[in-house]
Parts: structure tokens; sequence; C-alpha cells
């Protein structure tokens, strides 16, 4: 591994480790192993090299998400919910890489080069070989529809990291499936069992640890 390739590695630990904004120069010289003055020759500053290993980060959406399709004919919301399920409980062992991917959102605010990146990584997640293909859409779609499903499950996606990184407990896949059975005028199924708490409740709780 050359010393770029180093650097990009120790800057991807670091910004897992420490977060974006409080990673500096020292921090990814002695996690990459390589010298202070090779940032400069290989990315011409720092700021450089974390913008490119938070795009490289926030490029590969089928690594994170290995998941099984539950493609059931009978009740398509069904195999839906079984499938949104294990994305969910992903989350936890990828937190990391979920907030490093709302910082390079925010940061390409003020970054021209990092916003057109992460608009064509984005652009290929909601595209038919994207999420709609990793997440079993039927494949006889025309092209169009395929990419309209990706553009669906990209929003769906954003929105509920979103969502558990400020409370897990404000994300019910449940919830989401019956809403969509509102919304297609399907009732929802009646399950035995405990149900997520009300959002209100999940906020207090978010609110009370964020103080504590």
């Amino acid at each position: 591994m050359g010393h770029r390739e180093q650097l990009l590695e120790g800057a991807k630990r670091c910004i897992v480790e420490r977060g974006y904004a409080h990673t500096t120069a020292r921090h990814i010289s002695a996690a990459s192993g390589a010298n202070l003055a090779s940032i400069g020759y290989h990315f011409g500053s720092k700021e450089a090299l974390l913008r490119e290993a938070l795009i490289e980060m926030t490029q590969d959406w089928t690594d994170l998400w290995q998941v099984t399709v539950y493609a059931d004919e009978t009740d398509p919301l069904e195999g839906f919910e079984k499938t949104w399920i294990q994305i969910v409980d992903s989350f936890k062992e990828n937190r990391p890489l979920l907030a490093a991917n709302f910082e390079a959102l925010t940061c390409a605010e003020h970054a021209p080069d990092l916003r057109e990146r992460l608009g064509i990584a984005l652009a290929s997640a909601a595209a038919p070989e994207g999420l709609a293909k990793l997440l079993g859409t039927d494949e006889s779609l025309d092209e169009e529809s395929a990419r309209a499903v990706g553009r669906l499950y990209l929003t769906l996606l954003q929105g509920l990291m979103a969502q558990w990184l400020i409370s897990p407990d404000l994300v019910s896949v449940t919830d989401l499936t019956d809403g969509l059975r509102v919304l297609l005028r399907q009732p929802p199924i009646h399950r035995r069992g405990s149900h997520p708490r009300p959002i209100h409740e999940a906020l207090d709780t978010a609110s009370s640890a964020n103080n504590s």
C-alpha cells in the first residue's frame, strides 16, 4: 500500500473514531503511519484528503447493506417490511459510516467539488442498478420505473438514517409499512405484542439522553 492509500485509510479511521470536524493532520499522520508532508504532496491539504475519504466512505452502498430480499407476491408490503427491518438493524454496526454520510452532506455546502461528487454517488444509488437492484426490484420493470423505485428507496434510506442517528426509537419500519398501507387503501395488519412507542415519547428519551 502506497502513502496515498495509507493516508486515505488513516483519514477514514479518524473520521470514524473522531468525526470529520475533530480530525487534525497529526491525527491522520499517526493513524496512517505516513508523515505530515505527504498529506500536502498527495492531496494538497488536509481538507482535500478528508473530502476524498468521505466520498469513498459514502460511495459504495452495496457494501453496507447485504440483505435478504423477501419477495412475497401475496403481500408485497410484508416483504418490504421484512427487508427494511434488516436494513435498520444494520444501522447499529454502521453508525460511524452513517454519521460520516451526513457530515459529508454538511461539508458539501462549502465544497463544490465534494458536492458534485456526492451528487454523482447519490445518482448512482438511485439508478436502476443501484438500490433498486440491491433490494430486489422486479427485473421486468422498465428503466424509468426502476429509477423511480430507486429514488424512493434512497429517500427512505436517508430519512431513516437521519432519524435513527438522533434516536433509534424514532424509527419504526412497522409504522412506515402501515402508513403505506393507509396510502394504498390497504388495512393495516393488527399484530400481537407491544406497539412501538409514540414519537413524542421517543423524542423525550432522546432529549434526556442528550442532557445526561
